[in-house]
């Protein structure tokens, strides 16, 4: 019930922002709409913990903040290595061990890496990821753990 009713403010923010009209016609409509996206969503079962994760917003701010810092820093990495030209770079691709537990665990750790710029997860399995990086630092920052082990902090307040 929690999670439905996190889904309908969501929609309910949502369209509010989109739509821009405050009349009772279209307030109604926008109502009549979220409605039915709810009753759509409850009957195919898709509302739970992994579709809207509201356990996770406590600590997603801080990790967001930290994520982008990384994204910044490999920014600058990758641009200091175009310039140097193809020689400075070194394409790898490798196995990184994960330690979520959860799909939704994985799933923010898959995406962390390949937002970060020079980095993509090409494979996810059960234990580890395939990742291709342009550049071998980029590979032993990820095999350092530091990303695995913050997204792991994340993950445990499920």
């Amino acid at each position: 019930m929690r999670h439905t009713f996190t889904l309908a403010l969501s929609l309910s923010v949502f369209w509010l922002i989109n739509s821009g009209h405050n009349t009772p016609l279209m307030l109604s409509l926008g109502a009549i709409s979220i409605t039915f996206v709810l009753y759509i969503a409850h009957r195919m079962d898709v509302v739970d913990h992994e579709s809207q994760p509201i356990h996770l917003t406590q600590k997603l701010p801080g990790y967001n903040t930290w994520l982008i810092k990384e994204i910044i820093l490999a920014n600058i990495l990758v641009v200091k290595h175009i310039w140097l030209g193809n020689k400075s770079i070194s394409p790898t691709m490798s196995r990184i061990k994960v330690s979520q537990k959860t799909d939704i665990g994985k799933v923010i750790y898959a995406n962390s890496i390949t937002l970060t710029p020079g980095t993509v997860t090409i494979n996810i399995g059960k234990d580890e990821f395939l990742v291709h990086a342009l550049l071998q630092e980029s590979i032993d920052d990820l095999q350092s753990g530091e990303m695995d082990r913050r997204v792991t902090q994340l993950e445990s307040q499920c």
